[in-house]
């Protein structure tokens, strides 16, 4: 019995099987409006303003992540606190700050 054309049929459904679930999982993902996936960081050029001026309306504290174009405003840099507390500070495009959104419900949201 000549077993090289079984194993070519089984080859070739798993190829299909798995390029049918990739573009079943990217299908899913594409039209559950997860907005993580469309997250881009703040360009370096403009990171340090971005950071600068988010550390000045905290008074303090330490970046832990930066987001361009985010749906509240042209830039959201989140800070951790030395309390461990998280604030969100949205910042418009000259990089003054828009908005605040404190984990701990202590900031202000404009």
């Amino acid at each position: 019995m000549n077993t090289n054309p079984t194993r070519k049929r089984i080859a070739v459904v798993l190829a299909a099987s798995a390029v049918v679930t990739a573009g079943t999982v990217g299908a899913a993902r594409a039209l559950s409006g997860d907005d993580d996936t469309h997250e881009q960081p703040i360009p370096t050029s403009e990171r340090d303003r971005a950071e600068q001026a988010a550390l000045e309306e905290t008074g303090g504290g330490t970046v832990t992540g930066t987001e361009v174009d985010d749906e509240e405003s042209k830039y959201e840099v989140e800070v951790t606190l030395d309390n461990g507390h998280q604030v969100d500070v949205q910042l418009d495009e000259s990089f003054q700050v828009v908005g605040t959104d404190g984990d701990d419900d202590s900031g202000s949201d404009d």
